[in-house]
This record gives structure tokens, C-alpha cells and sequence, in this order.
């Protein structure tokens, strides 16, 4: 009996993998073996680096609402800590987009974040 490779599926896997890996340099997007690694390592990086995203984006908008808070004398966690004890349910993308885009209305946010601490 002949041997069987069940050479359609290889084949159609062989391709698979190497479309993922197309616009790779040299042999890592011509090779079976180095094109598998390249995107094993390619794949596991890019969850990496959506889940670093979020954070960065979120630092930014921290820095940017300590930036904001600064001439209005208080210092961001003072102010955050003003919004939570004033039951402010606005996040720290919004609030960085109200700062940068409407700062009178951010200054109405300051105050009642410092009313609510009691200064």
C-alpha cells in the first residue's frame, strides 16, 4: 500500500503560515521553519504590545491631567481623589479630552473636586 502524506493539507498549512508571514526580510518569509518562528514570535510580541498599549494610553492621559491640575494648585491623585469623594464618574480619557479641549469646564471640574475635599 502506498504511503499516505495527506500532502493537500500540508501543503495548504506550509501556505497559510507563510501569507502570515509575508513583508518578513529574507528567508523569514520564504522558509517553512524560519517563517513558523518568526511568526510564533511575531504573534505572542503583538498580544504583548496591545496589552502595553492600554497602558501606555492611560499614562499619557495621567500626565496630562497632572499637567492640567497644576496652575489650578492641586496635584493629580489630590484631584482624583476629590472626583471619587464627589462621586465624578468621568475617566481619565474624558477628562484629559475635557482638559485639552474645554478648559473653563475643566476648571468647574477642579473646583468640585476641591469643594469636595473640603478646600
Amino acid at each position: 500500500m502506498p504511503r499516505a502524506t495527506n500532502a493537500p493539507a500540508s501543503r495548504r498549512r506550509r501556505r497559510r503560515r507563510l501569507s502570515l508571514a509575508k513583508g518578513f526580510y529574507g528567508a523569514r518569509h520564504r522558509l517553512f521553519r524560519q517563517a513558523t518562528a518568526a511568526v510564533d514570535r511575531a504573534m505572542k510580541l503583538a498580544t504583548i504590545h496591545r496589552k502595553l498599549k492600554k497602558r501606555d494610553y492611560r499614562d499619557l492621559w495621567i500626565a496630562r491631567l497632572s499637567a492640567a491640575c497644576r496652575p489650578h494648585g492641586l496635584n493629580y491623585s489630590r484631584f482624583i481623589e476629590g472626583l471619587t469623594k464627589a462621586n465624578v464618574l468621568l475617566n481619565r480619557k474624558m477628562l484629559s479630552e475635557i482638559a485639552i479641549q474645554d478648559p473653563k469646564g475643566f476648571a468647574e471640574i477642579v473646583a468640585l473636586s476641591k469643594s469636595a475635599r473640603g478646600i
